[in-house]
């Protein structure tokens, strides 16, 4: 395999191709999977949330299915279900849409919390269990799931404890002007997801994700993750802080930055990068904070204003 930098480098060039000047947003997506975690995009409708997945998943080779999230979608529609073949006098599973390499949840929060449920143990363990049989997921496995934050009307939230497995929340946003003329002019002529050429595969995805592991995360720069999110725990105004899975998942988020970035250690900057899309979607904030106007993303930016940087994020040997 090709320097891991080069190679997540050419991802994002495909993807781009597509999505035009929001390379920061494709990165930071990029930067989720090579941490195996999911993300959750949340945006207005139009922004080309389904095409950034629909991009990636060519450029990455991967084994692609859509789901799209309706009231009345059920459980076994997301996990498979058995059916009795008449030919063999049998029950026979017949699987779902999850069994696949990466899962567009479209609309998540259209889904009725059943239904999200039954994504619950997919995203944790890469499993799903249907009628007593529990069955392994393709590797590697993400659910990258879309949900529009403005409309209301016939959507579910979801549960801190989905939320809470999703590696990442964004948003994608407007282009500015210049980005969006070019991306008009491109997309005037023919499908430009036809021009994304597959630049690796599920082995270079794990090995991508191998050498991110490999990162070194130093004492200095660990005290001080570990710092942030019990700070934000113990904070006025916050009711739920956030969890050690989320202390996990900014550690690995940042391993992954600094593969993207060339590095082979992390630092403060890595995690000052991360924290407001690793971490203000697992805050729940009180009463008081929420009458004040206080926002997740306002919390996060505080605590991280507040708490001392280390000046140094690598002891040179």
């Amino acid at each position: 395999m090709q320097e891991p930098a080069a190679l997540a480098a050419r991802i994002a060039d495909e993807v781009e191709k597509v999505i035009v000047g929001k390379r920061p947003q494709i990165l930071l997506v990029l930067s989720a999977l090579i941490a195996d975690g999911h993300v959750l995009l949340e945006d207005v409708p139009g922004v080309g949330k389904t095409m950034l997945v629909r991009a990636l998943s060519r450029a990455l080779s991967l084994e692609t299915q859509r789901l799209q999230c309706t009231p009345d979608l059920m459980p076994q529609d997301v996990t498979g279900l058995h059916i009795f073949s008449r030919s063999e006098e049998r029950f026979q599973f017949r699987p779902g849409p999850v069994f696949t390499n990466l899962l567009l949840a479209d609309e998540l929060n259209r889904a009725t919390p059943r239904t999200q449920s039954a994504l619950l143990e997919a995203m944790q363990e890469r499993q799903v269990t249907v009628d007593a049989e529990t069955m392994a997921l393709p590797q590697p496995f993400f659910v990258l799931a879309t949900e529009n934050p403005i409309e209301q009307e016939g959507t579910f939230p979801l549960p801190e404890a989905e939320l809470d497995r999703f590696l990442l929340r964004t948003a994608i946003g407007y282009p500015d002007l210049r980005a969006e003329q070019e991306l008009v002019r491109l997309h005037l002529g023919q499908n430009r997801l036809s021009e994304v050429q597959p630049v690796a595969g599920p082995k270079e995805v794990a090995a991508l994700q191998d050498a991110a592991r490999a990162i070194e995360l130093s004492d200095v720069v660990l005290t001080y993750l570990i710092g942030l999110t019990r700070t934000l725990r113990e904070r006025a105004g916050i009711a739920l802080g956030p969890s050690p899975r989320a202390t996990l998942a900014l550690a690995r988020a940042s391993q992954a930055r600094a593969l993207l970035d060339g590095r082979e250690y992390v630092l403060p900057d890595d995690v000052q990068a991360l924290a407001v899309p690793v971490l203000a979607h697992r805050l729940v904030l009180d009463a008081s904070a929420e009458l004040a106007g206080t926002t997740a993303v306002e919390a996060v930016q505080t605590a991280l204003a507040d708490l001392p940087a280390p000046f140094e994020g690598r002891r040179e040997p």
